[in-house]
């Protein structure tokens, strides 16, 4: 990047894991749009009421602008939590748990909850199962939010992966989900924070909050544009760089900005890198020249599902499929660097 870029205000993009409990492996550079000036307590109309915080096992930073009222934050960090105890798989009084635990064949859940469940089956048909949302039983094997995370026996592994296919699940009548494995567990981790900032988003524009920022462990929603008219400006962590450094910036007005990739949680054993993002083919690590995928999009539960899916599909499959998308663009690194852009979405930098 260009040295000028040093002058941009942003957030630095880098995704967690939604159900982590004992770590968050991310490190959320979060340097908002304008300088408070002076030491007046006064709220200036183009200066945003903000809220850091931590919920849903990450930190979670919301600006709103053209309002004072705190009461709309902590509403925000309320709903948070309430879909946390609807999605979260680790979480042991949470819907999802519940369900995972649960033998029956068939079972009746939130509207919330079939819903998201949809929205994952879908993108599990769209890529042709590279996406699974019963991956959890690998997910739970490799435990990468162990404090000291290992391989997992190859054995283990071979034993778990009749378990993950998305195929013997299926959602029907008035919030009916159907399990044809008993055994079948489910991880919405790639799609629950997408949900949640739409959902706050809707819940902000009912309080006619039209500008804000969402920003949920580096899942960034841009509600409107700034107070000004200008865009919201985002920039996406090199991977694997400092942590002020930036591969890319992204000017946005009411779109979502997720990334995906190798370096956000991952661990070496005998000089190998093992990342979170599992093939549900193989059960181990997907192994492809990606180390990142950048996702721009309306709905950010799209972004949330897509940045994974993309990762899963590889640069090129990944492309096509952005391209096939209406106001959906994406960014991808290679392992050598380069940075990918899908058609359009160069119309987003900042140079």
């Amino acid at each position: 990047m260009t040295s000028n870029m040093k002058a941009i205000s942003f957030v630095t993009i880098k995704k967690s894991n939604f159900s982590s409990y004992r770590k968050v492996f991310i490190i959320i550079l979060i340097l908002f749009f304008i300088l408070l000036s002076g030491c007046s307590s006064d709220i200036k109309a183009d200066e945003p009421i903000t809220r850091t915080g931590f919920a849903m096992n990450t930190v979670i930073q919301i600006d709103l602008y053209g309002t004072t009222d705190s009461s709309i934050l902590d509403e925000c960090f309320s709903l948070c939590s309430y879909y946390e105890s609807i999605f979260s798989r680790t979480m042991t009084t949470s819907e999802l748990y519940a369900l995972n635990e649960n033998s029956d064949k068939q079972n009746e859940i939130s509207s919330d909850l079939y819903q998201l469940i949809s929205t994952g089956l879908a993108y599990g048909s769209i890529s042709d199962g590279r996406f699974d949302i019963t991956i959890a039983p690998l997910s739970d094997l490799w435990n990468f939010s162990s404090e000291s995370p290992t391989v997992p026996d190859k054995n283990d592994i071979l034993a778990l992966l009749p378990l993950v296919d998305y195929r013997t699940i299926s959602l029907s009548g008035t919030n009916i989900l159907n399990k044809e494995n008993p055994d079948t567990k489910i991880d919405l981790g790639a799609v629950a924070k997408g949900y949640i900032a739409d959902c706050l988003k809707a819940y902000l524009l009912s309080e006619d909050v039209t500008s804000a920022v969402i920003n949920l462990g580096g899942n960034v929603l841009c509600v409107g544009s700034k107070p000004d008219g200008s865009d919201f400006r985002i920039g996406i962590q090199k991977p694997f760089g400092a942590q002020d450094e930036i591969a890319a910036a992204f000017h946005l007005s009411d779109m979502s900005v997720v990334t995906s990739g190798i370096y956000e949680r991952y661990f070496e054993e005998d000089g190998v890198l093992y990342h979170h993002i599992l093939d549900a083919a193989t059960g181990y690590p997907c192994n492809n020249d990606l180390l990142s995928v950048t996702i721009l999009s309306k709905k950010s539960v799209d972004g949330d599902a897509l940045s994974t899916t993309c990762f899963l599909l590889g640069l090129e499959d990944g492309m096509k499929l952005i391209d096939s998308m209406d106001d959906t663009y994406a960014m991808f690194i290679t392992n050598d660097g380069q940075t990918h852009f899908t058609t359009g979405a160069t119309n987003y930098l900042i140079n």
